[in-house]
């Protein structure tokens, strides 16, 4: 088999975080914590899990930093953008997410990440306030989109040189912007993206589009951990094969999809049939309120439906798939906070067409199952830009509710849970030189 080449993780990696919210400062508490033997960090796969390599005689069970050169905790150096200027501690306890206990140990290490000015839209989160936005230096007023490029450049470059990183990823983990559907005319090429870009074209260019630009042109991964548009556009994929750079998206697969995911394989493994799937949710921190506003309820709508269409296929099961109904919903209810219920109502068919019902009722944490995929995902964009490989990184579906695919090309996304943890698994032994040996079915 051909061996790859995956240059070492030598030198310290910048995780540059869009959001210095509650997503953030727990992953950022969470991974100052571990490296001083204070934590585990439960629920990551790049340090908790263990999959196997070889076969036979030479089959044995691996952690992933022992199969592949992952980026080490030590190596790694925070900082961010937002539009609050809070200080990461500072976030950390506004969110109460952790237990003052579980972020004392680290106050003067999250002491030091304070946020730079983020470029910010206001007409694409319009229920937050913060100031700590870039501006024109000879106005107040917002800068053009290709400002906000060349300000996040200028950024990324000095966070670099001031912390002396050897690579930098950016993770967004901000809100969710308002929905910006595919425009040809603008997002089917990197010369018409950046010609509007240039004319300020605010409609049709979001603002985390400039964070993702910035990112490339500066030979940073991307990592979309919203349900926005951003780099699920063709001109993002030629950017990100000009500069050689993996990008990955969108949506951090977290609560209820997770649950979906991995629930909707046993309804299609029994041929059982679907007749309807209603999802609600409750949830009160800032993520919440964004999504409180109809218009960014729409973006994280379309991303939560498009789970079940791949799973469940109407084309190959008419009988089973063909008119079920899909709903889902989000209820912004402040008393929960970062502590998000789901409840998932699922009416299913079986033996001669009798009815029977599934119901889940998933009292979770937001930021304590996102800030492990988090941390996977750049530990694993890094690997993947050390070893060459660039663009669409469908190896990393599963951590994501609505996984990029060439949609150009007539591709599919992948969202059967196991089957994303296949691919997963088989580019780990690939990138290790290992056979890449189980079949995706």
């Amino acid at each position: 088999m051909k061996q790859i080449t995956v240059e070492p993780a030598e030198g310290k990696l910048g995780i540059l975080v869009v959001g210095c919210g509650a997503v953030a400062t727990t992953l950022m508490t969470g991974v100052l914590m571990a490296r001083k033997g204070l934590t585990k960090l439960v629920g990551s796969m790049t340090q908790m899990d263990k999959m196997r390599v070889g076969r036979g005689a030479d089959k044995k069970y691996l952690r992933y930093a022992d199969i592949v050169p992952l980026a080490r905790l030590d190596d790694i150096v925070f900082g961010a953008w937002d539009v609050y200027p809070q200080n990461a501690y500072q976030s950390a306890m506004y969110a109460e997410v952790l237990n003052e206990k579980d972020i004392a140990p680290v106050r003067q290490e999250l002491e030091q990440i304070v946020p730079m000015p983020a470029a910010f839209d206001k007409n694409y989160a319009k229920r937050l306030d913060g100031d700590n936005i870039k501006r024109v230096a000879d106005s107040q007023g917002i800068p053009t989109r290709w400002q906000m490029v060349e300000m996040l450049r200028a950024d990324i470059r000095r966070f670099r040189e001031e912390r002396q990183c050897s690579r930098v990823v950016v993770l967004w983990a901000a809100s969710t912007e308002i929905y910006v559907p595919v425009d040809k005319a603008v997002h089917y090429s990197l010369e018409a993206l950046e010609a509007a870009m240039k004319a300020d074209d605010r409609q049709h260019v979001a603002p985390s589009m400039c964070y993702a630009y910035a990112a490339l042109s500066e030979g940073c991964p991307f990592i979309m951990g919203a349900p926005n548009t951003t780099v699920d556009i063709p001109a993002m994929w030629q950017l990100a094969e000009q500069t050689r750079m993996p990008v990955c998206g969108k949506d951090f697969k977290t609560g209820q999809t997770l649950v979906k995911s991995g629930f909707a394989p046993i309804i299609s493994t029994r041929c059982l049939a679907l007749d309807g799937w209603f999802s609600t949710n409750i949830l009160g921190n800032r993520d919440g309120l964004v999504l409180d506003e109809p218009e960014n309820f729409h973006t994280k709508e379309v991303s939560k439906l498009s789970t079940l269409e791949t799973i469940l296929r109407a084309d190959d099961q008419p009988e089973l798939y063909g008119n079920y109904y899909h709903k889902v919903r989000i209820n912004y209810y402040p008393p929960r906070n970062d502590n998000k219920e789901s409840w998932d109502n699922i009416d299913i068919r079986g033996w001669m067409g009798y009815p029977m019902q599934v119901k889940i009722n998933f009292l979770c944490r937001d930021s304590i199952l996102a800030a492990p995929v988090a941390l996977d995902l750049c530990l694993l964009s890094d690997l993947a830009a050390r070893a060459g490989r660039y663009g669409i990184q469908q190896w990393l579906s599963f951590f994501l509710k609505s996984p990029m695919h060439d949609y150009t090309q007539g591709d599919e996304p992948v969202n059967h849970l196991y089957q994303q943890y296949t691919m997963l698994k088989n580019a780990i032994r690939e990138l290790g030189g290992y056979e890449a040996d189980e079949e995706m079915d």
